[in-house]
């Protein structure tokens, strides 16, 4: 099946500023980035990976307006990064409208010869990256009186089984129950927090620490025989994070055309 036509903007999130993490790049973060802008927000990008940052922020810039995007490195496992990245969108832009969280690490381990050092590194980032900024976003928007969306990036693999996968389905599926607990937190200072489980949203770091042989069987799983566009994961970001999706608050909506 062939790709579907890329989506018309439409302003969903016009006068709005959104903090991505992870948005350097070809990936969901940095589709949901360029989407982001497309529907008239201001956007801060982050990413660990400084110089892919700097390049983005410089494409970006040029495309969209340089007073519109701006960029702060931030490695999502340590609290004083996440901390300044907040700070300096509220520097830049006075507020913060949507966080996307979407940081984090996965790859292939069999948990038999799997070292906790490896285990402790997927679920620091994935897992408690997420909590970090999901926590530094409410706080921020608790302050600010006026509500906001938190949209966190999970996994089907949080919900389904999956060989060599043990590190990432906990650290996903966490995510999962993060999202719903804290939603009904968040609820008291009018913070809406969903998140997204996509199955297969094929992009250049996942081929890396991707074989192609499970690629092939992931990817044959899929009805529509084909893997995901990462802006086909980003368009459905874009709903939660706008108005559209406003009676809607710990839910995980999954990106997927998989079948067992």
């Amino acid at each position: 099946m062939t790709v579907p036509q890329y989506p018309q903007a439409r302003g969903l999130l016009t006068g709005k500023v959104v903090v991505i993490t992870a948005a350097a790049g070809a990936g969901i973060g940095g589709a949901t980035a360029r989407r982001c802008l497309e529907e008239g927000a201001q956007v801060v990008i982050s990413d660990a990976h400084e110089r892919r940052l700097a390049q983005s922020l410089e494409d970006l810039g040029k495309e969209f307006g340089a007073e519109r995007v701006a960029a702060l490195p931030c490695d999502v496992t340590d609290e004083a990064q996440v901390q300044a990245l907040y700070a300096h969108a509220l520097e830049v832009f006075g507020r913060v409208d949507v966080a996307v969280n979407n940081a984090g690490l996965g790859g292939t381990d069999e948990l038999v010869d799997m070292p906790d050092e490896r285990w402790d590194r997927v679920l620091d980032i994935t897992l408690n990256g997420t909590m970090r900024c999901t926590r530094a976003a409410l706080r921020v928007m608790r302050d600010q009186g006026a509500g906001g969306t938190i949209v966190n990036n999970a996994s089907v693999v949080g919900w389904r089984a999956q060989r060599g996968q043990s590190h990432y389905a906990a650290a996903k599926a966490g995510v999962m129950a993060l999202t719903r607990c804290a939603a009904l937190e968040a609820a008291d200072h009018g913070v809406r927090i969903n998140a997204v489980a996509p199955s297969l949203a094929m992009h250049p770091h996942l081929v890396k620490v991707t074989s192609e042989e499970l690629l092939a069987e992931l990817t044959s799983r899929e009805a529509f025989g084909r893997y995901a566009e990462p802006w086909e994961v980003a368009n459905v970001i874009i709903f939660l994070a706008g108005d559209q999706s406003s009676y809607m608050t710990g839910e995980i909506i999954s990106v997927s055309s998989q079948h067992p």
